[in-house]
C-alpha cells in the first residue's frame, strides 16, 4: 500500500488501536464501557478486552481483507466464564477511525446476536 494512499476496510492497520462497544444485542455481555486492544502481525489478529459486565477477556483469530474471524472468552463480573465465535466486518469511518460490526454466537450457552464495536476517539 503506498503509504500516502488512504486507508481502506482492506488495507487499514489495527494493531494497537482501542475500542469500546458502541451497540449489542440483549444477550451479549459486551458494553458502552468494555475497552478492546487489538493487535495484528499479518493474518493473525489478538485483543484483550475488559470493562462493564466482563472482568477480563481474550479473543484470538485472523484476518482477510476486510474480516475478522475469531473466538473469544470471557470472565464475567459474575465469575461466570463464557466464549463464543464472531465475524466482524471492518468500516473505515470518514475521520478516519474504524468500527467494526460483528455476528456473534456463543458456544458456552445458547444465544447470537449483532453488535458494532467502534475505536475510540
Amino acid at each position: 500500500m503506498d503509504d500516502n494512499a488512504t486507508p481502506t476496510s482492506k488495507t487499514v492497520r489495527i494493531d494497537g488501536r482501542r475500542f469500546t462497544g458502541a451497540s449489542n444485542t440483549a444477550e451479549g455481555e459486551v458494553g458502552s464501557t468494555t475497552i478492546f486492544t487489538y493487535h495484528q502481525e499479518g493474518g493473525t489478529v489478538w485483543a484483550d478486552y475488559a470493562g462493564g459486565a466482563v472482568r477480563k477477556g481474550f479473543l484470538v483469530g485472523t484476518r482477510t481483507d476486510d474480516t475478522l474471524t475469531f473466538r473469544y472468552t470471557h470472565l464475567n463480573v459474575t465469575g461466570e466464564t463464557a466464549s463464543g465465535r464472531c465475524i466482524s466486518k471492518i468500516e473505515v469511518l470518514a475521520d478516519g477511525r474504524v468500527r467494526f460490526h460483528e455476528s456473534w454466537a456463543w458456544e458456552s450457552r445458547t444465544g447470537t446476536g449483532t453488535s458494532v464495536v467502534e475505536e475510540t476517539g
